[in-house]
């Protein structure tokens, strides 16, 4: 749920080799990462993972003794809207497994890639889909249960949701269940046509994305730079200030009332202290640091 006035916590989708407390806990104090994204299995297969209970109860305890809020993203295969039968059928299972996995952990949202039609005239049957088979899985979830975050795609393939604006009809097709939230990836919505680069270019997105699901629907940011040009529709993350979106839309981002108290995590490359140096930089930017004083990676 989104805290009126108070700032977002800024952290990454951290590496858990070692498991999800033995490794991922350090992972997020070496980063200094205030929020959290992980996965609990494999992010291109199928097969569910029933997680260390263990490490699933170190993991969360640790969260809440950091005061960090946690999300679990859902493997990349996930699309109710396909035509293929089996597609769907995995597709609701795995969605259902996340879910409870992140009940299991205590988390505040499980991000799924909103999916696609496949083909040009499957749009509608789609949207059907998304009704029939979608929809009983939020009506069965528990009371505390994570809200499924529907994350908008970068705009290929017959997207179902890849604008703002597409999350209308998205959002109506499970009858705008409490239980639905939207996870925002910059990057996505950079592909997707949104010109972030240009000044008040986050904002009016922002602006178009409360107007389109509601002021309280938005559960999570992805914060990720861009290496390919505006309506691209291509998805190819980048250190933040280093690709074509720029340092300067996302203070816009972290100063939009939308976001106060929505979780920021970065996508964007780890390696050589990426996440780090990416980290410190939005929260340079949260604080008020004008973004051409903001030390970027070049």
């Amino acid at each position: 749920m989104t805290l009126p006035h108070s700032p977002p916590p800024i952290g990454a989708h951290i590496q858990v080799k070692g498991g999800l407390a033995r490794g991922g806990l350090a992972y997020t104090d070496a980063v200094g990462a205030r929020a959290v994204q992980v996965f609990v299995g494999n992010p291109r297969g199928w097969r569910p993972s029933a997680g260390d209970p263990a490490q699933d109860a170190a993991f969360t305890a640790g969260c809440a003794e950091r005061g960090v809020p946690s999300f679990v993203h859902a493997p990349f295969l996930v699309n109710v809207g396909s035509p293929s039968e089996a597609t769907v059928d995995q597709s609701v299972e795995t969605v259902r497994h996340t879910l409870a996995r992140g009940t299991q952990l205590g988390v505040r949202g499980v991000v799924v890639h909103a999916g696609s039609a496949v083909s040009a005239d499957r749009y509608e049957a789609a949207l059907a889909q998304l009704h029939e088979r979608l929809l009983p899985v939020l009506e069965e979830l528990p009371a505390g249960a994570p809200r499924l975050l529907i994350e908008p795609t970068a705009g290929g393939g017959r997207s179902l949701a890849a604008t703002v604006e597409d999350l209308g009809p998205y959002l109506a097709a499970l009858e705008h269940h409490p239980a639905v939230g939207v996870c925002l990836d910059t990057c996505h919505a950079w592909a997707a046509g949104h010109d972030l680069s240009v000044p008040g270019g986050m904002t009016a997105t922002l602006d178009a994305l409360v107007a389109t699901v509601g002021p309280d629907r938005l559960g999570l940011v992805h914060a990720n730079d861009s290496l390919d040009a505006c309506g691209s529709t291509r998805d190819r993350h980048t250190t933040i200030g280093a690709g074509s979106i720029g340092t300067a839309p996302f203070a816009e981002l972290l100063a939009h009332p939308a976001v106060q108290g929505v979780p920021v995590v970065v996508e964007t490359p780890s390696a050589d202290d990426g996440h780090a140096r990416d980290i410190a930089l939005l929260c340079a930017l949260r604080d008020g640091v004008p973004a051409g004083r903001v030390p970027v990676a070049g």
